[in-house]
């Protein structure tokens, strides 16, 4: 392996700053909330104070906090997007997965370039227009070349009028070159988990495999970004260790990467532990998070990294999903399968990586967003545009991204609701457009409904 940076995971500080942040008050937690409403982040103090709030009315306004920045930033969009699983073969022996190696309760498969097309046309027919590719940490004779062909051929692959026009990559750490390679192919954003960053429990759940290697994994970051991919994704898997101390050392990953490269991650995921075939710690996990836990890492998140982009995956219920979108929730799967082939074969429990909480299909999630006064938004053109990583962040901090998400969101919206949409979502997202054209500035307004036009006389693809 080749020289390796590894972020400064620092234990102790998060200890000390854990135990300060219980010396908290209502005016000091008032204080913390006023100066996220600047909208410039928070320090480790001041998140370790948000992490000890119970009184429920500090809650709600750390909720009503995080709501207003959500907006402010973001508007009322939500992207849309799909996992794509091409294989579920794996080397590593992760107590908390199914596809673990020793798992003989999983069915292995790695799709065919044929399988992975097919795949990729029936997303394409659901409407997607962004899907994450992910693959157990093993791959076939073909080694990492399997990756980049798979890339290809969903790249390659038109159903009608749609296509996918960007592939993110949830994939194991890479080598300098291998990530050169990922970039070549013209991904959008790396998207990696270190599961956990404590590093004793790190230990006890990573029994064998190239995964148990905590500093390979923990320095990913640093190769992929080193290699020109300046959007990556960040996250934990909560319940495997205390919430609290993931949260702090996910903030010192963050402030390393900024330091070092200028830009922090593009997304953060917050997945929790979930049942998986052949996993008793996935059933009981070692630290779980309640609900109401979960509802204030989303809120803390989004305070104390504004401009980052907070996934939900469709591990959680619907319910929980709905909540979280007035949180900080920016992105959302939707439709989703966990098994290699489930888009064509149907969820498969003996093939999936863990158990789904949110089973409904795409245009049925759509119409929910929609319902509820959110932009459902298939928006890639940033990624086509060059506004990634620190370009991105220039036009995000300011607010100047907005003048391009808002109509772009919409567009997308209307091509979705033309193309893909039932009648019933039609005529909730027709609602929905109709109020938030309504809501924008008269230059917002002009902009959107010339390319809302554009989309209804025939057009595809309009962004700006």
């Amino acid at each position: 392996m080749t020289d390796i940076t590894v972020p400064p995971i620092d234990e102790q500080k998060i200890e000390e700053a854990l135990v300060a942040g219980q010396r908290h008050d209502a005016a000091r937690a008032r204080e913390v909330l006023d100066r996220a409403s600047e909208m410039k982040g928070l320090s480790s103090g001041d998140v370790a104070v948000l992490m000890g709030l119970s009184d429920p009315d500090l809650l709600g306004e750390l909720f009503a906090a995080a709501r207003k920045v959500k907006e402010e930033i973001y508007g009322r969009r939500i992207v849309l997007f799909a996992p794509l699983y091409i294989s579920n073969m794996c080397r590593n022996e992760c107590l908390y997965c199914a596809f673990r190696a020793r798992n003989t309760a999983v069915k292995r498969r790695a799709l065919t370039q044929e399988e992975i097309a097919h795949e990729t046309k029936l997303l394409v027919e659901q409407g997607h227009k962004r899907v994450l590719l992910v693959a157990g940490e093993s791959y076939p004779h073909e080694g990492f070349s399997y990756v980049i062909k798979s890339i290809e051929t969903i790249y390659a692959t038109r159903s009608g009028n749609g296509e996918i026009r960007r592939v993110n990559a949830n994939v194991a750490p890479l080598t300098l070159d291998e990530f050169k390679e990922l970039k070549a192919a013209r991904i959008g954003t790396y998207q990696l988990f270190q599961e956990t960053y404590h590093r004793g429990t790190y230990a006890k759940v990573h029994l064998g495999g190239v995964k148990r290697d905590y500093d390979w994994r923990v320095s990913a970051m640093d190769r992929a970004m080193e290699a020109g991919i300046d959007d990556v994704g960040i996250g934990v898997l909560f319940g495997l260790c205390d919430w609290r101390f993931e949260i702090l050392a996910m903030m010192q990953h963050i402030r390393h990467l900024e330091k070092r490269f200028g830009v922090g991650p593009h997304t953060i995921s917050v997945p929790r532990l979930e049942p998986a075939v052949g996993s008793d710690m996935a059933s009981q996990p070692p630290q779980p998070v309640s609900d109401i836990d979960f509802r204030k890492i989303v809120a803390i998140l989004r305070l104390a990294v504004p401009y980052t982009g907070i996934i939900m995956s469709t591990r959680e219920s619907a319910n929980i999903r709905r909540e979280t979108f007035a949180l900080g929730v920016s992105q959302i799967s939707g439709g989703s399968r966990t098994n290699p082939g489930g888009y064509t074969e149907g969820e498969k429990e003996d093939g999936g990586q863990f158990c789904l909480g949110d089973h409904r299909p795409l245009d049925e999630v759509i119409r929910d967003v929609a319902s509820l006064g959110y932009i459902p938004s298939f928006c890639t053109g940033c990624y086509r545009l060059g506004r990634t990583g620190r370009d991105f962040m220039d036009l995000a901090k300011p607010g100047d991204i907005k003048h391009h998400c808002d109509p772009n969101a919409l567009s997308t919206f209307v091509e979705y609701l033309m193309d893909y949409g039932s009648p019933e979502t039609r005529a909730v997202g027709e609602e929905c457009i109709a109020k938030t054209l309504a809501g924008m500035d008269d230059k917002a307004r002009a902009l959107s409904q010339k390319m809302i036009e554009k989309v209804r006389s025939g057009k595809r693809d309009v962004f700006c």
